[in-house]
């Protein structure tokens, strides 16, 4: 059968297994022509397709990440400047809170010298009334004991009261002379 389809090879020659026949050859050729059409036609375009949507999904990706460093990047500005921002008010708040501070203890201090100033006051003041409250209670009881001790040496009483208080009075300032004489040979030597 083969023989009729195919012209035989002449008698002599010999039939060289691995060569095609030039009918397989044409058939082959005009099959991969319509392949390659059809190729054309139907799988490129989806591939070109397939291919420019990856591009495009590839490059909105990458818009996308661009942006969204852009953002990323604004963000992290806003926070650095609210961080500075927070920072300069924290460190106001401080020096006000230090400038606070020494205003209390300036005031405190103030305050408890006015307060030891009039504790200091009032405790001279009781102390120059307790003194002149105790002098007149010596000079009382001075001036009764020489006018009783007076009456005895003397032999006669004393009692008129004008001329004890004289007497008394004379005797105490003798006594405070001879008291600021000593005190400034004492201060002087």
């Amino acid at each position: 059968m083969l023989t009729k389809v195919l012209p035989l090879a002449a008698e002599g020659e010999e039939v060289n297994p691995l060569l095609p026949h030039t009918a397989e050859i044409i058939f082959g050729f005009v099959f991969l022509v319509l392949l390659a059409i059809a190729f054309a036609k139907v799988v490129v375009p989806k591939f070109e397709k397939a291919y420019a949507d990856r591009t495009a999904a590839i490059e909105g990706g990458m818009n996308e990440a661009k942006q969204a460093q852009a953002e990323a990047k604004a963000a992290l500005e806003k926070y650095n400047a609210q961080l500075a921002e927070a920072r300069q008010e924290a460190a106001k708040i401080r020096e006000d809170a230090r400038e606070q501070g020494a205003q209390i203890i300036a005031e405190m201090r103030e305050q408890a010298n006015a307060e030891a100033e009039r504790i200091v006051t009032h405790a001279r003041t009781q102390i120059d009334a307790e003194r002149a409250q105790a002098v007149a209670s010596l000079r009382s009881e001075v001036g009764h004991m020489a006018t009783t001790l007076a009456g005895r040496i003397v032999g006669e009483s004393l009692e008129d009261e004008a001329r004890q208080r004289r007497t008394v009075e004379r005797f105490l300032s003798e006594l405070e002379a001879s008291e600021s004489a000593r005190q400034a040979v004492g201060t002087d030597g």
